[in-house]
């Protein structure tokens, strides 16, 4: 092939390579309808990402609507065990001997002791410790024995649940010397 006959062929070649490049480039009605369609899909994403966060938040808000509604649920049960013991107590009426009604109050103690126990109800009786603000509740002080600022007589005990003071002790406090 001599040299115009080649240029020509490139020249051909080139040509053709032009042609199918035009063809496999988009135009630009075609990017900016890809670009439309993108722009839809991401939109109907934002739009189920939101709906699914709101369903999520409202049901977390049911969900401690229920846990603050029901919280007792348990501890009332056990309770009603407690309420039936002593309204039997009652029934009795002037037939039961005096022992006989001290066994039952004991009886009905235990219970209620019982279900302290397993709702996590601890009893505190700060008799001869240092004096904590944070659990006690000093109504006066007194003259006595021992390590001043400790607690010399409870008049009401105290209560935890699970680590917390549900009720301070009522206490009298040793006077500093």
């Amino acid at each position: 092939m001599s040299e115009p006959e080649m240029n020509a062929a490139e020249a051909a070649n080139d040509g053709a390579q032009g042609a199918a490049e035009k063809e496999t480039m988009p135009s630009l009605e075609e990017l900016l309808r890809q670009a439309e369609l993108q722009a839809q899909e991401h939109h109907d994403a934002w739009l189920r990402a939101k709906a699914e966060a709101e369903n999520a938040r409202r049901r977390a808000a049911d969900d401690v609507e229920k846990a603050r509604k029901f919280a007792l649920d348990k501890f009332s049960g056990d309770l009603l065990a407690v309420k039936d013991s002593l309204e039997a107590a009652l029934a009795t009426g002037g037939n039961a001997s005096l022992s006989s009604l001290m066994s039952g109050v004991e009886l009905t103690l235990k219970q209620l002791v019982s279900v302290f126990e397993r709702h996590g109800v601890v009893e505190v009786n700060p008799l001869g410790a240092k004096f904590d603000p944070n659990a006690h509740q000093a109504i006066g002080m007194v003259d006595g024995e021992g390590e001043p600022n400790s607690v010399a007589q409870v008049l009401q005990k105290g209560y935890l649940l699970n680590d917390r003071v549900l009720r301070p002790a009522l206490v009298m406090v040793t006077k500093p010397k």
